[in-house]
Formats: C-alpha cells, structure tokens, sequence
C-alpha cells in the first residue's frame, strides 16, 4: 500500500500551512495579515459554524466562564459589525424562542454604520455617545439593559501607547453609557488594551460593580495585548 504524505502512523494527514506570496503592490504586512488569517483556526471554525469573524469565539469563552448571556436576558451590542458577537447572544439569549420552556430575550446591536441583518437581532445605526444615545436604547428595548458589551477598538493608529489611550477612551465611554441603560445587577463586558492607563476605569467599575475580572480569552491570540474586562452586579 501506498503511503500518504504527511501520514504519521495513521493518526491523520497533516495539515499543511498555507502559505502567502508578496504580490505586487501588496505591504509585507498585509501579506503578513493574510497568512496569519488564512492558518488561524478559529477563522476555520468561524467558517464552518456560520459566524461572521473569529470574535465570536471571545464572547462565547467569556459567557461560558461568567454566565451572562442568560435565556431572557435584554443585551445591548455597542460597535456590534461584522456581528459576530450578536450571533452568540441570539443563541445564548434564545431571542429566536426555539428553546422551548425558555424566557425569550432581546439583543440590540448598534453601531456607526449599517451591518446585514441577523435573525432574531435588532440592529441601528447609532452612535452611543450621542446625548439621548441611552434613551433611544430603552426605548427599544422597552426598558434597561441586563447586558452591555462592546468589542469596538479605535482605528490603529500605528503607535502602540497612542492605541492603548485611544481605546481605553472608548471602554470608559462604553462604561458610563452602561451605567445609563443597565439594570441593578446587570453586566458590563468590554475589550482593553494591557498597556498601563487602565487603572482608572478599573477603580471606576469597581465603584459601580460588586466584581470586577480580567480575562484574555483562548481566542485572543497570543500576540495581541487585549484583554477583557467582565464587571458583574452593577450597583445601580
């Protein structure tokens, strides 16, 4: 019998590393990006099960650790394209009613700019740091919010402490927008950069939240500083 290339004692065959030529025109670092894409497993598995990016992945490692993603639960998705996240929270949430015996909930996704619809989601334009961003929300929601999580980073500026202060801007503006529209008892998730200048959004949750953690989930990967933050039991 023929043996098969990259067989090992028939436990299976390789799986081979793509690799990514420079084309002309092309950065080395777009190069670079494409590759690390196209061998990243949880963009495989994001492909196979039907999710819109491997941040899906986050959310669901979070939820399975903190559990607050609850059957019924009223969640709000700041910055929420491509949609990943929502995906997770559909199911999670069972804002389509097919778990049976189960509270319905609802997920709103907003964000600056319009995203394809997902079933069992309720997406708007929005920007959350309007002035009347948090009434609207309650509005749609018809009522507060048992969740707020974002994964929203500012767009890369190239200069790693510079990105760092930008997105740790953000979470805070995603933080006090929480504070807004959660109920008592509610859960706020949002993505950080390790950097140093968290300390005071931290100091600031923990005034608003009885437990504040930080977690980098598996499907960060290991070369990227983020982190997230999953503060539970909103003060109110």
């Amino acid at each position: 019998m023929a043996k098969i290339p990259g067989n090992n004692s028939g436990r299976g065959q390789r799986d081979l590393r793509v690799k990514v030529k420079t084309a002309r025109g092309r950065k080395l670092s777009s190069t670079l990006w494409l590759e690390r894409q196209l061998n990243d497993p949880y963009v495989k598995r994001a492909q196979v099960d039907g999710y819109r990016g491997r941040a899906a992945y986050k959310i669901l490692e979070l939820d399975d650790k903190f559990r607050f993603l609850l059957p019924g639960a009223r969640v709000v998705d700041l910055g929420c394209a491509p949609g990943g996240w929502c995906q997770v929270a559909v199911q999670r949430i069972n804002a389509l009613g097919t778990r049976q015996g189960k509270k319905v909930g609802t997920i709103l996704g907003v964000d600056l700019q319009e995203m394809e619809s997902i079933p069992g989601a309720e997406i708007h334009v929005l920007d959350f740091m309007e002035d009347d961003a948090d009434a609207k929300v309650k509005a749609w929601l018809n009522g507060p919010a048992d969740v707020v999580m974002s994964d929203m980073a500012a767009a890369s500026s190239g200069h790693k402490q510079t990105d760092h202060l930008r997105i740790i801007a953000l979470c805070e503006a995603a933080a006090y927008f929480a504070f807004d529209v959660l109920t008592p008892g509610g859960t706020f998730v949002a993505k950080v950069l390790a950097g140093g200048a968290e300390g005071e959004l931290q100091a600031l949750l923990k005034q608003k939240f009885t437990k504040v953690i930080n977690m980098k989930p598996p499907a960060s990967r290991s070369s990227s500083s983020e982190k997230f933050v999953v503060a539970t039991g909103f003060r109110g």
